[in-house]
């Protein structure tokens, strides 16, 4: 004779599973009407300007094992390359990207630097070309004999802000002008009588506001039409071939001097210099840009 269960114990068995079934399903409805969380990117923007690595390096280990900032939020530089400009739809406002003659030119970021921008001088000097060099306020102030020798070297200068910070153009017109101010009053104390008529925001992050003001300043902004983001320490071989492949008549090359590990660059102007010199003739950028 089979024994029955006891019926409520069976009952309560009942509603439980229907529960449960209940609850996951409502479970799943929920996740699926959750859209997915985007992964977050690194933008390779570090505003840290205190130490050796500026906002046109990227996050995480610096090439000799210096820890660099974490990255900014506005406004990205996207590498670099000018394709986080603005916000507002990514916008020049103006900033220049050729030289507007068939003329090529090679700029200098970051520097003045003890170790690189002698090297890089040096080069220069051995294949006569002449360069413009975007110097950073502070470092200027710190390396005022190096400013000497750019100019000696007959390269002109170019404003790229006090500490390199990629934020400026964000700020408010009083501060983007004291901070250009403070810059030309650092390479001034180098170098009286030396022209200051470009001006280069850090990350390329121009916006209206520190075009204005450079503008006002008697400084035309500076962009580039090549780079081939030294910044991210790719070694002479790659950064010579972007330069060599991309380079064309009135070609604004962006490099580096400072603001990291730039022996590959130096190592790679062994290449450029003699290729680019034979295809163009090179400049600096003019000190009376209109």
């Amino acid at each position: 004779m089979t024994r029955r269960g006891n019926p409520t114990v069976r009952a309560a068995g009942i509603v439980v599973l229907v529960v449960t079934a209940l609850l996951g399903s409502a479970y799943l409805l929920g996740r699926s009407l959750v859209p997915d969380q985007p992964q977050r990117q690194a933008t390779g923007v570090n505003t840290n300007a205190e130490g050796p690595y500026y906002a046109d390096q990227p996050t995480g280990d610096g090439p000799s094992g210096s820890p660099t900032a974490s990255a900014s939020a506005s406004p990205t530089e996207a590498g670099q390359d000018g394709t986080g400009r603005d916000s507002t739809g990514g916008q020049l406002f103006g900033a220049h990207t050729s030289t507007g003659t068939p003329r090529l030119a090679l700029t200098f970021d970051d520097g003045p630097d003890p170790r690189y921008t002698p090297q890089v001088l040096a080069m220069l000097r051995e294949f006569d070309v002449k360069a413009t060099f975007c110097v950073v306020g502070e470092n200027a102030q710190a390396h005022p004999d190096l400013i000497q020798a750019i100019v000696d070297g007959g390269h002109s200068l170019c404003n790229h802000s006090w500490h390199h910070d990629v934020t400026l153009g964000n700020r408010s017109a009083d501060v983007i002008r004291a901070d250009l101010l403070r810059t030309n009053e650092a390479i001034r104390a180098a170098v009286p009588d030396a022209p200051i008529v470009w001006y280069r925001q850090p990350g390329g992050a121009w916006t209206y506001p520190v075009v204005s003001v450079a503008q006002q300043l008697g400084m035309t902004p500076l962009h580039w039409s090549v780079d081939p983001s030294d910044w991210e320490v790719p070694g002479a071989t790659k950064i010579a071939a972007t330069v060599v492949s991309q380079a064309e008549p009135g070609s604004v090359v962006l490099l580096h001097d400072a603001g990291g590990n730039r022996q590959g660059t130096v190592d790679a102007l062994r290449r450029i210099l003699p290729d680019l010199t034979a295809r163009f003739e090179l400049e600096a950028l003019p000190t009376d840009p209109t």
